[in-house]
């Protein structure tokens, strides 16, 4: 009987000693944006987590650059009126911009999701898709720039 005592308090002591297990979640993305409203703008960093961000901005923006993240299909732009977003690449240095029609103020943005970056996988080498990319276009199981030349 004290054999089995000791043994069930030796027990008890090595789960207790173990270390916590804690769950731990890969990084947020940003989109990083620029509002351009003329020859004025301003930049805005959104967390793609489906946190609204709020502008703060009352001029009337027509294009936002968004060079690191998917934000024509990934982010929710509230304006005060009925908006057309549509996708757009500069040919000169590939850059992605959304022009939106016809020029509003911006008064939040909400992003989620992930997206993968210009050369990452977009395929896995067991062929699963892994994400949409942020920049560019899926080719040869890789995110390619729009814009290969550059």
């Amino acid at each position: 009987m004290k054999f089995s005592l000791i043994y069930m308090g030796l027990s008890l002591t090595s789960v207790l000693a173990l270390p916590s297990l804690e769950t731990r979640s890969a990084p947020v993305q940003v989109a990083h944006l620029t509002f351009h409203a003329g020859p004025a703008s301003y930049e805005l960093a959104v967390p793609a987590d489906g946190t609204e961000v709020f502008t703060n901005s009352d001029l009337s923006v027509s294009i936002i650059d968004a060079p690191d993240y998917n934000a024509g299909t990934q982010c929710f732009f509230k304006t005060d009126g009925e908006k057309t977003i549509v996708h757009s690449i500069d040919t000169s240095d590939g850059s992605q911009h959304l022009i939106i029609g016809p020029p509003q103020p911006v008064r939040s943005v909400t992003c989620q999701g992930m997206c993968v970056p210009t050369y990452g996988e977009c395929y896995g080498s067991d062929g699963q898709y892994i994400g949409p990319c942020c920049n560019g276009f899926c080719a040869a199981t890789r995110c390619r720039p729009w814009n290969i030349g550059n």
